[in-house]
């Protein structure tokens, strides 16, 4: 675990795409401590991004750890090349992979962080089985497929109970939250026990710029 007790993980799902690596620099200069990218495959979420060739891309832009997200079925058959793209972690959805411990373990075979996460209306008994083996632990506060939409405070007590779980086993994975989050709800999740924030519009399309998008969300951790 990295020694700051926050990360600020801007996520590039709100990012201008023509101007991409600009705004990533632009990320690490502000002070983010991760970048997160968003992959969606158009059918575990309704929404299609990125692949391999955006992750590589990032990596050429920026020595920040690269945070992928992977919002896809059958996880286990791209987990390869988005390691050989540059990833530094990967997270799976446990509702996505019905051999989850092997899944687990190829990614930290591949040389990346292990992460594992749930949707809102999964139950947090899911993914207890596992939560010995991950580096992190992503709880998504909307419902995933795009970015803007608005928190839902109804994971603020999920939040909480992983926070206990973790804690329960002396885990030093981060608990991460991806959803809505801004200056407002981020001192809320951070109460609930999260120490790992990503953020996409509050960031990206802050009104005055993303220097002071990023520098408005750590005052709010403050």
């Amino acid at each position: 675990m990295a020694e700051q007790a926050h990360i600020l993980a801007p996520s590039i799902l709100s990012a201008d795409f023509l101007h991409l690596g600009e705004q990533i620099a632009a990320c690490e200069s502000a002070g983010a401590d991760w970048i997160h990218v968003d992959v969606m495959d158009g059918h575990f979420v309704p929404n299609l991004t990125m692949g391999p060739l955006i992750v590589e891309a990032c990596r050429r832009a920026t020595k920040l750890p690269l945070d992928v997200h992977l919002m896809v079925e059958s996880p286990e058959r791209v987990l390869e090349a988005f390691a050989q793209a540059g990833a530094s972690h990967l997270t799976v959805h446990v509702e996505t992979c019905p051999n989850l411990h092997s899944t687990l373990q190829e990614i930290r075979a591949l040389g990346c962080a292990a992460g594992v996460t749930l949707n809102p209306g999964t139950l947090v008994t899911a993914i207890e089985p596992v939560l010995h083996m991950v580096d992190l632990v992503l709880v998504m506060t909307v419902n995933p497929g795009y970015s803007n939409q608005t928190f839902l405070p109804e994971t603020r007590p999920k939040i909480a109970v992983l926070r206990r779980m973790l804690d329960a086993i002396g885990s030093p994975a981060w608990l991460e939250v991806d959803g809505g989050i801004s200056v407002q709800t981020l001192p809320e999740v951070r109460q609930a026990g999260a120490n790992a924030f990503v953020a996409a519009h509050a960031v990206f399309a802050y009104p005055k710029g993303i220097t002071a998008g990023i520098e408005a969300l750590r005052e709010a951790l403050s």
